[in-house]
């Protein structure tokens, strides 16, 4: 299952059904789940924690040291869940000791080629990532996120779950879940109600937010006022999660 001219250290982990390529190198301190499968020319550095059925194409990079010029060769970490598909070319960081010392990735997301996830980054499960996405440092991503080719993403930023970003998005404020974002700079572009449909959402859930994302954005009001107001209309755990995607902002949001 390892190929012949694959490199790897006797302190690495793989499970036994693990398949590595031609020409790619597992580190030390690096554990591979069971089902996975290991392009050609790939590699993969520790400390780092791969899940079941991880699938890595070839040229990737995945649990570099970070670019952060602060990092100073501590140890840090890169966990990724199960399931989870890295392309072509895709570079993914480990974390930094200034921050949470951990780059950290759930279940079943798609990292399309040449996608870079920076250090200390936090995402969520079930996103896409289309092909060049750049997340800096410190970014976190919440469940079912997608993010159009060539999209950017600042230090710090959050990006709401079920939220989706066009193609060439440059997003430098936080994202509440639920919407959609396009542009440079980033702005909001209405519900992301397609998507909601397609994942199940129910009728009441969807208008209730339709609603919700107008009094945020189209009646003039300040973010609290518009807040309070959906407080006290919706009592859905939906909307809930709307506000509290608004109201834990640091960096403000794209309005």
């Amino acid at each position: 299952m390892i190929h012949r001219t694959a490199i790897v250290d006797p302190d690495a982990r793989v499970a036994d059904d693990v398949e590595v390529g031609p020409f790619s190198v597992i580190g030390a301190d690096v554990e591979i789940g069971a089902g996975s499968v290991i392009g050609p020319h790939v590699v993969v550095k520790g400390p780092a924690r791969l899940g079941e059925r991880t699938r890595i194409f070839q040229f990737a990079s995945v649990g570099e040291d970070c670019q952060d010029k602060k990092y100073g060769g501590e140890r840090t970490w890169l966990v990724m869940g199960d399931d989870n598909v890295v392309r072509e070319g895709a570079t993914l960081h480990r974390g930094t000791a200034q921050d949470r010392g951990e780059t950290t990735i759930g279940h079943r997301n798609l990292f399309m080629a040449y996608v870079h996830v920076g250090h200390d980054c936090i995402i969520g499960d079930d996103c896409v990532l289309a092909n060049q996405v750049t997340l800096a440092g410190h970014v976190s991503i919440g469940d079912f996120a997608i993010l159009g080719g060539l999209s950017a993403i600042h230090q710090f930023c959050h990006f709401g779950t079920h939220a989706m970003a066009g193609g060439g998005s440059i997003i430098t404020k936080d994202t509440p879940a639920y919407i959609m974002i396009n542009g440079n700079p980033a702005a909001p572009h209405g519900l992301n109600s397609v998507g909601l449909k397609r994942r199940g959402f129910s009728r009441e859930a969807i208008q209730a937010l339709g609603e919700s994302y107008k009094l945020v954005y189209r009646q003039g009001l300040t973010v609290e006022q518009a807040l309070a107001s959906i407080e006290a209309r919706y009592q859905l755990p939906e909307t809930a999660t709307f506000v509290e995607s608004i109201r834990v902002s640091t960096r403000g949001i794209t309005r």
